[in-house]
């Protein structure tokens, strides 16, 4: 609808006319200000009338013309706030058990020292494994939001199963009674509802671990935006500080609850706390930028190999520029006109799969080196996260008349991120970003590279801790004791306040990579894929630890750790992770970071943006 605008005594008034109509002013008009808050009465004559309407105009705008609704501004710190919260109650319950499962299933279920290990890496590795799917289905079919709920409450249902399990007995085997070789091993009743539950917590927390992180991601991706370039950066650092707090209350209250109330109050606080998750997550629906699913990343590169047609023009929110590598692979695109029109398809095999497509295809093929090279690193942590537990029962729990729980001593490490991350995010990288011109500071890679020199370097610490404490059980004739060395367990710090670095570098660094990298329909699968990284790692521990037994004649084949020769094992872990380490860096200088063109809207021209 029309405005008329009248001039009055050097003020401009917005009406709407509903008649054709002549005003004329009277009466008072008090002006404030020049322009802010005006009272007047205007007498209103109709055209050819003669009746009097009217009206009275009270509190002017400051600007006296009527001003447009503004839209509701979606993402940025508001929405972000709803998934730190979700990632840090999900992650507390999911770090709980992952620390000390070992103890559930070697005094409670009757697993061996070794099947304990093994089940466990095997859980969480297919956990991150699993992160596939819930990509998959974000870039497919649901979005992020919607993924997070779903996977959500299948991970309640996960806990509630092992809490019912824990709280009755006769849903467990007879705890033991003495030595391991006389227990009572679980029936296959009691074994099939343990792994349905501990599965379906895998499940569960794979969905999360791929949607919420793109959901965070989003709120400040917008491109038109350059500040949110920089705020991207910074989400995932307090990503993983969310994380790392979650992780925190983890492995001290809940596990401290676990060890002296018993696992059926551990696994029902879990259960809780993911529920808030649920809660929190569904609380910012109505700030969240979503994504609208583009049909499946996967399809689109298996049209890029098979050369199958996709006769559909879509509409790509950017399109990748061609690049030199792969070249072989450029023959199955067709050709785009500036204005994003497909054209003939009488062109040869230029008129298979899109531009786009093809650089998709070229992305994720030079995804996978960094992807494998980063593998071995988590297969270190992986032993951290069972050995050094074992470890830690043999020590001395005690710090200032307090007895600490040996799955606890994560904490140490966590703390240590928790100190580093806003250090890194708030001084290193606004100092490093001065220098190199990079808005992240320094460049994915090289973040990633520096979280895998420090996992070597734990390594070896944690090879030298392990003799120190090995030769103490023969010093004191302790070799077969039950009672704790006189040794500290927070000796078992140093190793993991330095792979606790490792990770801040490494983990966020792949994130925030992966994120970066990918094109807009594969944010999600390709956060996966970072989290696929962990899941080799879990399951190439399994292989480690067999291959290391077979070939050295029994280093870890005991179940008296005191007897084992684990610190030489750490000690090739560290040598390993030396030539893994060589073997990034060549992959890392072959790599070619992408270009983007944005499309922006009708506007003549795109915008090149170079990811850096």
């Amino acid at each position: 609808m029309e405005c008329l605008e009248i001039g009055v005594d050097g003020l401009e008034i917005s009406l709407t006319p509903i008649l054709s109509l002549s005003l004329t002013p009277i009466l008072n008009l008090s002006q404030i200000g020049g322009s802010v808050g005006v009272s007047m009465l205007v007498r209103i004559f109709s055209g050819g009338g003669g009746g009097w309407l009217v009206w009275w105009l009270v509190g002017i705008c400051r600007d006296v013309k009527t001003q447009p609704k503004k839209e509701k501004r979606l993402g940025g710190n508001r929405a972000a706030l709803f998934v730190y919260a979700t990632e840090g109650l999900e992650n507390m319950a999911f770090i709980t058990i992952a620390v000390s499962l070992v103890t559930y299933f070697y005094g409670y279920m009757n697993f061996s020292l070794t099947k304990s290990a093994t089940t466990l890496t095997n859980f969480l590795g297919t956990a991150f494994m699993l992160t596939l799917v819930g990509g998959f289905i974000c870039d497919t079919y649901l979005s992020r939001f919607k993924t997070c709920v779903l996977f959500i409450s299948m991970e309640l249902l996960g806990y509630a199963l092992l809490a019912v399990q824990a709280h009755f007995p006769h849903l467990r085997p007879i705890p033991c009674k003495g030595h391991m070789n006389k227990c009572e091993a679980a029936n296959s009743s009691q074994t099939a509802i343990l792994f349905t539950g501990l599965y379906l917590v895998a499940l569960g927390t794979s969905g999360v671990k791929a949607a919420l992180p793109a959901l965070g991601a989003d709120q400040f991706n917008d491109e038109k935006n350059p500040k949110e370039v920089a705020q991207l950066s910074s989400f995932f650092n307090w990503f993983l500080l969310s994380l790392t707090i979650g992780a925190i209350l983890g492995v001290t209250i809940l596990v401290w609850i676990t060890t002296n109330q018993g696992w059926e109050w551990g696994f029902g606080i879990c259960f809780v706390a993911v529920l808030f998750s649920l809660i929190f997550v569904c609380m910012g629906k109505s700030l969240y930028r979503n994504n609208k699913p583009m049909g499946s990343p996967l399809l689109r590169i298996l049209q890029e190999f098979h050369e199958i047609h996709d006769k559909e023009a879509r509409t790509h929110d950017e399109i990748l520029q061609r690049t030199e590598q792969f070249r072989f692979l450029d023959r199955a695109a067709i050709i785009r006109s500036t204005n994003d029109a497909i054209t003939s398809t009488t062109q040869g095999p230029w008129t298979l799969c899109t531009m786009t497509q093809v650089e998709e295809t070229k992305i994720l093929i030079r995804m996978l080196p960094i992807i494998f090279s980063t593998v071995f690193m988590n297969t270190c942590l992986a032993q951290l996260q069972t050995f050094t537990i074992q470890q830690s029962t043999t020590m001395n729990p005690n710090l200032f008349g307090f007895k600490v729980p040996g799955p606890s001593i994560p904490v140490i490490p966590l703390l240590f991120i928790f100190v580093l991350i806003p250090l890194y995010d708030r001084i290193f990288v606004p100092l490093a970003r001065k220098i190199t011109g990079v808005p992240t500071g320094i460049r994915h890679l090289q973040r990633i590279g520096i979280g895998l020199v420090l996992s070597a370097v734990s390594m070896a610490v944690a090879g030298v801790v392990e003799t120190h404490r090995k030769s103490l059980s023969y010093k004191h004739n302790m070799v077969d004791s039950l009672e704790p060395l006189p040794m500290s367990l927070f000796w078992l710090g140093f190793q993991y306040a330095i792979f606790g670095a490792a990770d801040m570098f490494s983990l966020v660094g792949l994130l925030e990579f992966f994120y970066a990298e990918s094109s807009t329909g594969m944010k999600s699968l390709s956060t996966a894929i970072s989290w696929c990284s962990v899941a080799f790692g879990y399951f190439l521990s399994t292989v480690v630890v067999e291959v290391v037994n077979k070939v050295s004649g029994g280093w870890l084949a005991n179940n008296n750790i005191n007897r084992d020769k684990l610190n030489y094992f750490y000690w090739l872990l560290s040598v390993l992770s030396v030539v893994n380490f060589g073997f990034y860096l060549v992959c890392a200088s072959w790599y070619k970071y992408k270009n983007v063109e944005v499309k922006q809207g009708d506007a003549e021209g795109k915008v090149e943006m170079a990811m850096a």
